[in-house]
């Protein structure tokens, strides 16, 4: 069998796990090749991953996005790259389940971009795509012969639904227009750098922690584990030896239950399985088992080499002394994580200068000025906030909180509904988040909309949209400040029954048009998976002088109706929301201390530490509606969701008296 010789090889996806170890090991044994890896710096990815290439002769950086054409183009022209080795993808299944689309276009659309790149340049001479054993769904229980090369594609989930629709593309190509491609198909792989949203690193990371290890549904799936350096040798010896128009299996008949796997690791961490071990609701589809014939790349001369047991000594040894490897995991350690596809970010910046990088956007590639030699990198990614609000009461205090917690930020100067100065802010700023405290609540109050309902659609429903949606097209996570006022009592949720409403309960009042709009708002956010809303309700904080905080408001008026609310301790989750960001937690948030607390019992506390001489008096919802344009909102929020992530949240009378009025105390 001929060997390939390639001269140069473009490695996209390079610095994620598999790549990176594929990447520096060909830089390492071959210094006649050269080896240009293309990345975009996902969340997964890390440049401290091709340390041991990065003062190598033969080895250039290029910072990119697979989806970019231009810069695909001009790649494979000015490098004269012969042979691509694609890895990059999405590859989570946990992520694909609710970030379908963001895996069709980086794994289906990224793939046709570099294909149809292959066509035009018409200069490569070797394609090697990286798909996975999941392409195949799930083997038979009682299967003692592997899934073959040729055997039916059945993908169960929308990740291998994509590396599937992949692959066709390649094979089409390959047949339409000639294109030397090679397929391979992979069982699982471990090791050193592996992001921890996978198995074995997030059992590792949590043990370390003393947390317990989470396992979905009975823990009864049977998988086979590879060292990655074995399957860095697979892809080297398939680079060489494979032949076009093959599909390779790199796979062992080794398999384990992940029960099993658990165990084990509680072995090697002295933890008791039964105690450190926890059963969590199983995916929406996971595959029994995975099962593999490998003959053929056998046939080529490749073998496993590293057995399970020293394997995983060797990825402990290796995570025991690189713990902050990652930065701040602690959403990928959630036993279903919710880690945001965020295209251009990355948990650290690019080593020193010596190799060059690019920005790809939508409609430009531009070249980035390296970093100058012995210049600083910080050793985790930095946290960077945009806040739009500076003006309102939840935007300054978030600009103060950032101060005190020392995270940058900036205020946005765009407009909300004017979409290229929000594009403007982005690139000036490059935040890792986007706040959205901004929007029209009413001067002073709610009725100000009553008559201002262009004005008040403009800033909360077209505004709002088109921030997240920018947001979106820039893969930033935005932190949305929305109300709870979308809700009333009524039969099902009556007062004083301790029942709230839920996130997933439909909105019910509409007696106000800020509320409408809230609720309509809130409807159409639900298509972005980028957005993290939280529905703050009668917001308090510990400035009583402040005239928007509810406690300043109802001690000023004359009378006051009397009805329990739910509410928002802003001192105590304003710096949950950071939290919140930090772990990317997306969807709809109940975003209230925990319980309700009525008009008068707020009232009482204020008399006991404010003002002992202080009165008032109540009126009815009735005698109210003679004084407002609007009716308001009167409700009790399930505040559960949010209790769970933070266990540590004070119910709203425990909250009120910690941080509105005992640091205020007058008697």
């Amino acid at each position: 069998m001929a060997s390939y010789k390639p001269k140069n090889i473009l490695i996209t996806g390079a610095a994620g796990f598999i790549a990176s170890h594929v990447a520096n090991r060909l830089v390492r044994n071959y210094p006649e090749y050269k080896i240009v890896v293309l990345d975009k710096l996902d969340y997964c990815s890390n440049t401290k991953n091709l340390l041991p290439s990065k003062l190598s002769p033969n080895f250039k950086f290029v910072k990119g996005d697979i989806e970019s054409a231009d810069l695909v183009n001009y790649l494979l022209i000015t490098e004269s790259i012969d042979t691509i080795m694609h890895f990059a993808a999405q590859t989570h299944v946990d992520n694909s389940f609710g970030n379908s689309f963001e895996f069709t276009k980086n794994n289906i659309y990224g793939t046709h971009v570099l294909l149809e790149a292959c066509k035009v340049t018409g200069q490569i001479r070797r394609f090697i795509h990286v798909s996975t054993d999941e392409v195949y769904g799930e083997t038979d229980e009682d299967a003692v012969v592997g899934n073959h090369e040729a055997s039916q594609l059945l993908p169960t989930n929308p990740y291998s639904a994509t590396k599937a629709g992949a692959e066709m593309l390649v094979m089409a190509y390959g047949r339409s227009y000639g294109l030397p491609v090679i397929t391979t198909r992979g069982n699982n792989v471990y090791g050193p750098n592996q992001f921890p949203e996978k198995l074995i690193p997030k059992f590792i990371l949590l043990a370390m922690r003393g947390k317990t290890l989470p396992i979905h549904g009975d823990g009864s799936n049977v998988r086979s584990y590879l060292y990655c350096e074995d399957v860095a040798e697979a892809f080297e010896v398939i680079l060489h030896k494979g032949e076009v128009g093959r599909v390779y299996n790199i796979g062992t008949k080794k398999e384990r239950r992940v029960i099993d796997v658990a165990r084990d690791i509680c072995k090697l961490f002295s933890m008791d399985p039964e105690t450190s071990i926890e059963f969590v609701e199983n995916r929406p589809f996971n595959d029994q088992r995975y099962f593999l014939d490998d003959q053929r790349l056998k046939n080529l001369g490749w073998s496993e080499r590293t057995v399970w047991e020293d394997g995983l000594k060797k990825t402990i040894k290796w995570y025991t002394q690189n713990p902050d490897w990652w930065g701040d995991v602690t959403g990928a350690l959630l036993p279903h994580p919710r880690m945001l596809m965020m295209p251009g970010s990355t948990h650290f910046d690019s080593e020193d200068g010596k190799e060059t990088s690019y920005v790809s956007g939508p409609n430009q590639t531009r070249m980035v000025v390296p970093t100058p030699k012995g210049g600083s990198s910080p050793q985790k990614q930095s946290l960077k906030f945009l806040i739009y609000g500076r003006t309102g009461w939840i935007g300054g205090l978030l600009g103060q909180l950032c101060e005190k917690q020392g995270i940058a930020f900036e205020y946005g100067k765009g407009r909300l509904e004017d979409r290229s100065s929000l594009n403007a802010d982005i690139q000036n700023i490059t935040p890792t988040h986007v706040f959205n405290a901004a929007g029209v609540t009413g001067r002073p109050n709610v009725d100000w909309c009553e008559s201002h309902k262009t004005e008040t659609i403009r800033a909360n429903v077209a505004g709002t949209l088109t921030l997240a949606d920018v947001c979106r097209d820039h893969g930033l996570l935005m932190m949305n400040f929305a109300t709870g006022c979308i809700f009333e009592y009524d039969t099902a949720h009556p007062q004083g029954s301790g029942i709230g409403f839920k996130e997933e309960d439909k909105p019910n009042f509409i007696g106000s048009f800020y509320s409408k709009t809230k609720a309509v708002v809130e409807e159409l956010l639900k298509e972005y998976d980028n957005v993290c809303t939280l529905r703050v309700r009668m917001p308090i904080s510990s400035d009583l002088n402040n005239p928007r905080n509810f406690i300043t408001k109802i001690s000023r008026y004359n009378k006051v109706v009397n009805i329990p609310n739910s509410m928002t301790v802003l001192d105590e989750l304003l710096p949950i929301s950071i939290e919140m960001a930090k772990k990317n937690l997306r969807g709809i948030w109940n975003f209230t201390n925990p319980g309700v607390v009525s008009h008068n019992e707020i009232l009482e506390m204020y008399k006991t530490y404010i003002d002992p001489k202080f009165k008032w008096e109540n009126f009815t919802l009735e005698e109210q509606a003679k004084v407002i344009v609007a009716p308001r909102s009167n409700n009790e929020m399930d505040a559960s969701k949010l209790k769970k992530e933070f266990p540590e949240l004070l119910s709203i009378k425990e909250s009120l008296i910690k941080y509105a009025f005992e640091p205020n105390r007058r008697t």
